[in-house]
C-alpha cells in the first residue's frame, strides 16, 4: 500500500477512535473527523462511503483478528475448550478497541459478527453442519453466552472465567 494512503488511513482511524471513545457513532460528523485528522473531506470519501462505512471496516478488522486467534476455525467443534479459550484470548488482545467500537448502539454487533464469520468458515468446510440445529445452537451459545458471561464476571479474574466458560463449552459440545 502507498505510504501516503497508509498514513491517511491511520490518521482517520486514530482520530475516529478518539472521537468514538467520547461520543456515540451517530454523533460523529465527517466534517469534525476530517478537521481533527487534518484530512480533506474529498480524501475521506475516496476511502469510505460515510462514517458508518469507516466504522464497519474497523469492526471487520477487529472481528478478523478475533477469529484469527482461533487455530483452525473450520474445525473449531473438535475441541470446544480450545475454541472458547482462543476466542477470549482474541477478545482480550483487542479489548480496548472493542470497548470503543462496540459500545452504545453497536454493543451487540461484535458477537453477531464473530458468530457469523465463525459459522461461515465452519459451514464452508462442513456443509453438513449448516442445517444441524445442535451445531447451530451450541455454537451460538458458546459465542454469545460465553461473551456475555465473560464480560459480566471479569471481577473473578480473566483466566478463571475463561476456564469455566471453556468447561461449559466442552459440556455443551458433548451434546452433539
Amino acid at each position: 500500500m502507498d505510504i501516503r494512503i497508509e498514513k491517511t488511513k491511520t490518521a482517520l482511524h486514530n482520530t475516529f477512535l478518539e472521537l468514538r471513545s467520547r461520543k456515540p457513532l451517530e454523533k460523529i460528523t465527517i466534517k469534525e473527523l476530517c478537521e481533527k485528522a487534518q484530512i480533506n473531506k474529498s480524501t475521506f470519501y475516496s476511502h469510505y462511503k460515510d462514517i458508518y462505512d469507516l466504522s464497519d471496516q474497523l469492526e471487520t478488522e477487529v472481528v478478523t483478528s478475533v477469529i484469527e486467534a482461533i487455530p483452525n476455525p473450520a474445525n473449531c467443534l473438535e475441541d470446544p475448550a480450545v475454541l472458547a479459550k482462543n476466542l477470549f484470548l482474541g477478545y482480550l488482545s483487542r479489548d480496548s478497541i472493542i470497548r470503543i467500537l462496540f459500545s452504545g448502539t453497536r454493543a451487540g454487533e461484535l458477537v453477531r459478527k464473530v458468530e457469523y464469520q465463525l459459522k461461515k468458515i465452519l459451514f464452508e468446510a462442513h456443509p453438513e453442519y449448516k442445517q444441524d440445529p445442535s451445531v447451530n445452537v451450541v455454537l451460538s451459545y458458546t459465542v454469545y453466552g460465553g461473551y456475555y458471561a465473560f464480560f459480566e464476571n471479569r471481577q473473578y479474574g480473566d483466566a478463571a472465567v475463561v476456564d469455566i466458560i471453556s468447561q461449559i463449552s466442552s459440556g455443551a459440545m458433548n451434546l452433539l
